[in-house]
Protein backbone atom coordinates (compact mmCIF):
# COMPACT_ATOMS: atom_id res chain seq x y z
CA UNK A 1 0.00 0.00 0.00
CA UNK A 2 3.03 2.50 0.78
CA UNK A 3 4.94 2.10 -2.20
CA UNK A 4 0.87 2.26 -4.52
CA UNK A 5 1.00 5.93 -2.36
CA UNK A 6 4.29 6.65 -2.94
CA UNK A 7 4.25 6.22 -6.75
CA UNK A 8 1.34 8.39 -7.01
CA UNK A 9 1.93 11.00 -4.80
CA UNK A 10 5.66 11.18 -7.04
CA UNK A 11 3.47 11.07 -10.30
CA UNK A 12 1.76 14.07 -9.30
CA UNK A 13 5.02 16.19 -8.34
CA UNK A 14 5.90 15.31 -11.75
CA UNK A 15 3.24 16.29 -13.44
CA UNK A 16 3.08 19.64 -11.29
CA UNK A 17 7.27 20.19 -11.99
CA UNK A 18 6.36 19.24 -15.73
CA UNK A 19 3.93 21.99 -15.96
CA UNK A 20 5.78 24.11 -14.30
CA UNK A 21 9.12 23.40 -16.86
CA UNK A 22 6.98 24.13 -19.75
CA UNK A 23 6.34 27.18 -18.95
CA UNK A 24 9.75 28.30 -18.44
CA UNK A 25 10.62 26.46 -21.36
CA UNK A 26 8.20 28.21 -23.04
CA UNK A 27 9.23 31.37 -22.05
CA UNK A 28 12.86 30.62 -22.89
CA UNK A 29 11.68 30.19 -26.39
CA UNK A 30 9.32 33.09 -26.69
CA UNK A 31 11.46 35.75 -25.29
CA UNK A 32 15.17 34.71 -26.06
CA UNK A 33 15.71 31.93 -28.46
CA UNK A 34 13.16 32.83 -31.38
CA UNK A 35 13.80 36.48 -31.24
CA UNK A 36 17.44 35.93 -32.91
CA UNK A 37 16.05 33.27 -34.79
CA UNK A 38 13.61 35.56 -36.88
CA UNK A 39 15.96 38.06 -37.15
CA UNK A 40 18.73 35.36 -38.76
CA UNK A 41 15.74 34.55 -41.10
CA UNK A 42 14.90 38.43 -42.18
CA UNK A 43 13.15 39.44 -38.88
CA UNK A 44 9.97 37.59 -39.08
CA UNK A 45 8.25 36.71 -36.12
CA UNK A 46 7.26 33.36 -35.93
CA UNK A 47 3.76 34.32 -34.58
CA UNK A 48 2.74 36.50 -36.78
CA UNK A 49 3.56 33.93 -39.70
CA UNK A 50 -0.26 33.11 -41.39
CA UNK A 51 -1.85 32.41 -44.97
CA UNK A 52 -5.11 34.41 -45.34
CA UNK A 53 -7.78 33.24 -46.57
CA UNK A 54 -10.97 35.62 -46.95
CA UNK A 55 -10.52 39.34 -46.91
CA UNK A 56 -12.41 39.02 -44.01
CA UNK A 57 -9.34 38.12 -41.43
CA UNK A 58 -10.27 34.59 -42.13
CA UNK A 59 -6.18 33.01 -42.19
CA UNK A 60 -4.24 29.57 -41.21
CA UNK A 61 -1.87 30.74 -38.62
CA UNK A 62 1.13 28.15 -39.17
CA UNK A 63 3.56 30.45 -37.35
CA UNK A 64 2.01 29.47 -34.19
CA UNK A 65 2.14 25.81 -35.15
CA UNK A 66 5.93 26.60 -35.78
CA UNK A 67 6.49 27.97 -32.63
CA UNK A 68 4.78 24.88 -30.43
CA UNK A 69 6.72 22.69 -32.68
CA UNK A 70 9.93 24.55 -31.16
CA UNK A 71 8.85 24.20 -27.94
CA UNK A 72 8.04 20.77 -28.04
CA UNK A 73 11.21 19.79 -29.59
CA UNK A 74 12.92 22.18 -26.74
CA UNK A 75 10.86 20.74 -23.62
CA UNK A 76 11.38 17.01 -24.51
CA UNK A 77 14.85 17.68 -25.11
CA UNK A 78 15.47 19.63 -21.42
CA UNK A 79 13.59 16.57 -19.83
CA UNK A 80 15.50 13.70 -21.81
CA UNK A 81 18.58 15.67 -20.86
CA UNK A 82 17.42 16.02 -17.08
CA UNK A 83 15.94 12.41 -16.91
CA UNK A 84 19.39 11.36 -17.85
CA UNK A 85 20.95 13.00 -15.00
CA UNK A 86 18.57 11.87 -12.88
CA UNK A 87 19.39 8.05 -13.98
CA UNK A 88 23.09 8.48 -13.59
CA UNK A 89 22.23 9.87 -10.10
CA UNK A 90 20.73 6.15 -9.31
CA UNK A 91 23.33 3.88 -10.30
CA UNK A 92 22.50 0.35 -9.34
CA UNK A 93 24.18 -0.81 -5.81
CA UNK A 94 26.47 -3.17 -6.72
CA UNK A 95 24.37 -6.42 -4.94
CA UNK A 96 26.41 -9.50 -3.93
CA UNK A 97 26.65 -12.70 -6.21
CA UNK A 98 23.65 -14.80 -5.97
CA UNK A 99 24.45 -18.66 -4.96
CA UNK A 100 23.31 -20.67 -8.00
CA UNK A 101 20.53 -22.93 -7.62
CA UNK A 102 20.98 -26.70 -6.92
CA UNK A 103 20.85 -27.49 -10.45
CA UNK A 104 23.86 -25.42 -11.39
CA UNK A 105 25.56 -26.52 -8.45
CA UNK A 106 24.83 -29.86 -9.94
CA UNK A 107 26.11 -29.67 -13.47
CA UNK A 108 29.14 -27.75 -12.29
CA UNK A 109 30.03 -30.84 -10.60
CA UNK A 110 29.62 -32.79 -13.37
CA UNK A 111 31.68 -30.46 -15.54
CA UNK A 112 34.75 -30.48 -13.16
CA UNK A 113 34.39 -34.41 -13.25
CA UNK A 114 34.24 -34.66 -16.72
CA UNK A 115 37.19 -31.81 -16.52
CA UNK A 116 39.03 -34.55 -14.18
CA UNK A 117 38.70 -38.00 -15.69
CA UNK A 118 40.01 -36.11 -19.35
Amino acid sequence: MMVLWRAGSDLAVGIIIGAAFGKIVSALVDGILMPPIGALIGGVDFSALKITLTDKGAAIRYGLFLQAVIDFLIIGFCVFMVVKAVNKLQRPKDEAPKEPPPQEKLLAEIRDLLKAKV
